[in-house]
């Protein structure tokens, strides 16, 4: 009997450890809920004429939610047709230039072919033969200069006006890049300008999440990614309150291929490892996951 009580303290120092022990197996690893996160940035400078949007708000892929000035732009697009127009009036007309010289050439050779058949018949001199045809090579050499000259001309307008039409093309490419929009369907997280304010290139306009499919970070030692394989599906507990815990079925979509020291704020199932590997669990959203929200992994 006195062997008996004296074991109660022993076993009442036991029962705490193996709740505690029980409470750690409950999962393998814990971590955040994150987003694919888009940040806009302005892709051009002006005035922010107009930006349709707040905190909270969803958005739709390429939906107009804002617009910067474009004012300077449709001038300069203006501008630029203006010179390419006049580019067009100062064209040769090739056919209309040379038909002079095209026309003294025919009267050539009608006078040479006149002075060969008056020297067969002895009414003409050989000199007088060989000085028109002489002449007749003169104006050929001519027209072919003529013709030529003419045609590098207009080749250069064109090119001139190719690289004009290649101006207008960006000109109306930042005007498209003018008009606001998001590039995926997601939740306004940050807004970070109003309308009224100068948009510079590069400067952060908004910010979106994908909410739809979200991504639990979560960190697990060398002994526990042996059991890990990419789209293995895994057990996420997410918080639901006090003491309450929502239960979603998530898949493995990322396993980092180095390993990095224990972040301070993640736990891990053994708490002595130094080293640790991230992992991404992708899971469906029903509307109740927000970013940030703690959860717990069991695989």
């Amino acid at each position: 009997m006195n062997r008996l009580l004296s074991l109660v303290p022993i076993l009442g120092l036991l029962l705490p450890i193996t709740a505690c022990s029980g409470r750690d197996n409950e999962y393998d690893a814990t971590g955040t809920f994150e987003a694919t996160e888009v940040t806009i940035s302005a892709n051009a400078t002006g005035e922010l004429l107009s930006l349709r949007l707040q905190e909270g708000d969803t958005l739709k892929a390429g939906v107009p939610v804002g617009l910067i000035d474009t004012t300077q732009l449709h001038l300069r697009k203006m501008q630029l047709y203006s010179s390419i127009h006049a580019l067009g009036g100062r064209r040769s007309n090739i056919p209309v230039q040379i038909a002079s010289l095209r026309e003294q050439i025919a009267v050539q050779r009608r006078e040479l072919a006149r002075f060969t058949e008056l020297q067969r018949a002895g009414a003409a001199t050989t000199k007088q033969v060989d000085d028109l045809s002489a002449q007749l090579s003169v104006l050929e050499r001519q027209l072919s200069a003529q013709t030529e000259a003419l045609g590098r001309g207009n080749q250069g307008l064109s090119n001139e006006a190719s690289t004009l039409s290649i101006q207008v093309q960006q000109v109306e490419d930042e005007i498209r890049k003018s008009v606001l929009t998001s590039p995926i369907d997601g939740i306004v997280l940050a807004k970070y300008a109003e309308a009224g304010e100068l948009a510079v290139r590069g400067r952060a306009l908004f910010r979106v999440a994908d909410l739809r499919l979200v991504y639990l970070r979560a960190y697990v030692d060398a002994s526990q990614l042996t059991q890990l394989r990419l789209g293995q599906e895994v057990s996420v507990y997410a918080d639901a309150g006090r003491d309450e815990r929502r239960l979603y079925k998530g898949h493995i979509s990322w396993i980092s291929e180095k390993a990095e020291f224990t972040p301070k704020t993640i736990q891990t199932r053994d708490e002595r490892a130094n080293l640790v590997y991230a992992i991404k669990v992708s899971v469906a959203n029903d509307g109740l996951i927000k970013l940030g929200m703690y959860a717990e992994v069991r695989f």
